[in-house]
């Protein structure tokens, strides 16, 4: 292998070991920019979009022990990685492709699992990972609140009754 090839497989041998996920998605038909655009979308979510050969990808997903892809791999590649929320990713992916048909996921990987297209859409339906954080702060506190609410009542109700008597003393 030439030894500019050899330099671009230990970059995403490193670029796959620092993301927890990556998405690969056929980006053929996009021109420069439309592909200008979803980068600056991914961007935002925190995450990246590279073209690269799919020989070179290829070697690179073996060498950092996420299994073979031989087979997988097919037309105009471009990989999505990144270092927040996967399912952020996949909806700006997903929201793009329904803008303008163009990129196609083909797949994708959380840690070591391979996810198939559906999957990836599923991750995209899903709340951000603020939402969900809100619900759950919102689960946690509406026991807390009831309980709070059960021990005033009869305090409250007592207090009803006694100034009910003093007005009608009166």
């Amino acid at each position: 292998m030439r030894a500019e090839k050899q330099f671009l497989t230990k970059e995403y041998v490193a670029r796959l070991n620092a993301s927890p996920f990556f998405l690969v998605v056929d980006y053929k038909g996009l021109n420069v920019g439309q592909f200008s655009e979803l980068r600056k979308r991914l961007m935002k979510v925190g995450s990246e979009l590279h073209v690269i050969k799919n020989s070179i990808f290829q070697i690179a997903v073996k060498e950092a022990g996420l299994g073979d892809l031989a087979g997988s791999l097919a037309g105009q590649i471009a990989i999505v990685t990144g270092q927040k929320d996967i399912s952020a990713a996949a909806k700006v992916i997903k929201t793009y492709q329904a803008e303008f048909d163009k990129p196609k996921i083909q797949f994708g990987y959380l840690g070591n699992q391979r996810l198939d297209k559906s999957a990836v859409v599923m991750l995209a339906d899903l709340p951000s990972l603020e939402v969900l954080r809100g619900k759950l702060l919102g689960l946690l506190q509406t026991p807390s609140s009831q309980l709070v609410r059960l021990l005033h009542t009869p305090s409250s109700q007592l207090a009803r009754v006694l100034q009910a008597r003093v007005d009608k003393g009166q």
